[in-house]
């Protein structure tokens, strides 16, 4: 077996090697079109002078060597090959100077020269480079044309064998011309929907980043925003009990720790989203949603903010999507309830499921500063638009502004696709919490 394989192998490598030497040929012919079509012209003139050295009438059939060819002719077939270097330049005058030098060749020597040769790969070239019509026309007129003068002009019968062939090989140089176009066309076609597709995916791909991105500076915002409120206002109260209340603030430091605790806890899982392939796995946590809401409300309320909650179909999970941003809504907004509403203000929760949405509303009775009412009515600040664009970003509204009366109100309305079995309306709200 052993020298099997070591008899095959050789022909095998040279079967390679001869097949990288040719692509590498036509790969050079192909960046130098000139060279290609010089390479072309001396190729035809080789094979029209072999073909001017054969007698087609001879008496036991046509015969290679009987005759020699008229000066003319060598003249006129070193022309019509020359001509040919310029086919890709222009086509149709290259057709036209070749198609008069065959028609010359058909007038003067009888049997003529084979120059009609260099006619048929101009009108290839006319075919290959040009439209269909355009082909269709000038090709039918070349036929024509040769073919014409080959009956009109040469000693032998209109129908025999060499004026059907000038016919014959104008008529297939013309087809073959338009199926290379029609197949370069498709090609090209193929070449550029994989180009616009590619081109698509990338800017997909790009968008998906950018929308990664802002969906995790939100979060960013709402964790760091969050903790951050709580922190500052327990931290207030312990340095203004410090001296005759030790006990409240040791208290109100434990929950700074506890606050600092979880916000480093949720910018860590954050960020892990931003980890690369081959780092240490990130927190798989889940997100937070509704099912974590009374630990946030209690939160709140340990900072000073008494809050009352309301909700409806606590059974019915909402998506996870929906689930995240009414969480975070509900957050940003208390939020800045503490940092706005002023000392003795009062907040409500209340989150309801209508039909196929959900909404949340969170509202206050503070009287806050005069400068942080007029931002928070021009809707002013990163946190209403955060909460704004995550709340359009899955199709719904967000409406903030101040109440009538005193106070703000933060309204939104999630779209919920109703699941089979699900109630379309909702339940009675049920109290989750009292106001301490």
């Amino acid at each position: 077996m052993d020298r099997i394989r070591a008899r095959h192998a050789v022909p095998l490598l040279d079967v390679t090697t001869l097949g990288t030497g040719f692509l590498r040929v036509r790969s050079w012919l192909r960046d130098h079109p000139l060279a290609f079509d010089g390479a072309l012209a001396v190729a035809v003139l080789a094979a029209m002078i072999a073909g001017s050295f054969t007698d087609p009438n001879a008496p036991n059939g046509p015969s290679f060597g009987t005759r020699t060819p008229a000066a003319a002719s060598v003249v006129l077939m070193v022309l019509g090959a020359a001509v040919l270097v310029l086919r890709r330049r222009n086509p149709m005058a290259v057709l036209a100077a070749t198609g008069a030098l065959a028609i010359v060749e058909f007038v003067l020597v009888d049997p003529p020269a084979p120059v009609v040769m260099s006619a048929v790969i101009a009108l290839y070239t006319v075919a290959a480079t040009t439209d269909r019509p355009t082909t269709w026309r000038v090709g039918l007129l070349t036929m024509s044309v040769l073919a014409a003068s080959a009956m009109l002009f040469g000693a032998s019968p209109w129908y025999s064998q060499e004026n059907l062939g000038v016919f014959a090989w104008t008529g297939m140089a013309g087809a073959a011309g338009d199926a290379v176009r029609s197949r370069r066309a498709f090609v090209d076609a193929i070449r550029e929907r994989a180009e616009r597709a590619e081109r698509t995916r990338e800017e997909e791909a790009r968008r998906r980043v950018a929308e990664e991105r802002l969906r995790i500076a939100r979060d960013l915002h709402d964790v760091v925003a969050h903790h951050i409120a709580l922190v500052n206002v327990q931290a207030g109260v312990a340095a203004h009990v410090m001296d005759k209340r030790p006990d409240q603030a040791k208290e109100a430091l434990a929950h700074v720790r506890e606050a600092s605790r979880s916000a480093l806890g949720e910018l860590r899982a954050t960020v892990g989203l931003l980890r690369q392939s081959g780092d240490p796995e990130a927190p798989t946590e889940p997100a937070p949603g509704l099912a974590v809401l009374g630990e946030l409300v209690d939160k709140v309320r340990r900072a000073g903010l008494p809050v009352e909650v309301a909700c409806a179909d606590r059974l019915t999970p909402l998506p996870a999507a929906v689930d995240l941003a009414a969480y975070r809504v509900i957050q940003e907004a208390l939020t800045n309830v503490q940092k706005h509403a002023g000392p003795g203000a009062k907040a409500e929760v209340s989150v309801v499921r209508v039909g196929g949405t959900a909404e949340v509303t969170v509202l206050d009775n503070g009287t806050g500063r005069a400068e942080d009412a007029g931002t928070a009515a021009d809707g002013g600040g990163h946190g209403l638009l955060g909460m704004r664009e995550r709340v359009t970003a899955l199709g719904g509204t967000l409406t903030a502004g101040p109440r009538y009366g005193g106070g703000f109100r933060v309204h939104a309305i999630l779209p919920v696709k109703a699941r089979a079995g699900e109630p379309e309306s909702p339940g009675a709200a049920g109290r989750t919490g009292e106001r301490p």
